[in-house]
């Protein structure tokens, strides 16, 4: 007796597709990756997800720009913060910040590097400048945001009128030295090393009694 051979409509339904909507496979053979499926692969948002490893890199490239600012600080700089000490109203101010809340010697240090980056010529630097630098930092360094509203007592007096000019003194400072603000504490002691001999880096908080 002569075997049966399988029939055409087995195979037909072997290719017809599933309830997925996917073509069932004969066994033994491999499924071909359609052309869409690879552009799907290659478009994938995960494998967008390295551009934040690209930002991360650059920002320690930034770090190291921050650390070259450094020798940005020249002895003009410096020759300019010895001169501003020398003024009358900077130096009841320190004499009255005992606590050194708004003028230790780090706050002092940023002082000078505000200054470097501001880019302005030497005289162009004056008592206005040393309490806005001074502002910026405690504002960049402190809590306590109390203490530094001093300043305005010793530049303005009870003129409560000229708080917003000071403001937007303090915006175009700023905005001057490309809004880089960030001081760090190696570059804070580096300042104080150029002159380690000057009596305002003596305003050290931890020897407070």
């Amino acid at each position: 007796m002569a075997r049966r051979q399988p029939s055409s409509q087995a195979d037909d339904q072997s290719s017809q597709p599933s309830s997925s909507g996917c073509p069932r496979q004969r066994p033994g053979c491999k499924r071909k990756r359609s052309v869409a499926f690879r552009v799907e692969v290659e478009g994938d948002p995960a494998a967008e997800a390295q551009d934040p490893w690209v930002v991360e890199s650059l920002s320690g490239l930034k770090m190291k720009l921050k650390r070259q600012r450094v020798s940005s600080v020249l002895p003009e700089h410096h020759a300019v913060f010895n001169r501003l000490l020398e003024d009358p109203i900077v130096k009841k101010f320190l004499a009255w910040d005992k606590k050194l809340e708004v003028s230790d010697k780090y706050l002092l240090s940023m002082v000078i590097a505000y200054f470097s980056r501001a880019g302005f010529f030497s005289w162009q630097y004056h008592i206005i400048h040393f309490f806005i630098a001074l502002y910026v930092a405690s504002d960049m360094e402190e809590d306590n945001q109390a203490p530094k509203q001093a300043i305005f007592s010793f530049l303005y007096g009870k003129k409560h009128s000229q708080r917003p000019l000071f403001h937007k003194l303090c915006f175009q400072f700023i905005r001057s030295m490309g809004w880089k603000t960030r001081v760090t504490r190696e570059e804070c002691e580096q300042i104080q090393a150029f002159d380690p001999d000057l009596w305002v880096w003596g305003r050290d908080r931890t020897l407070l009694p």
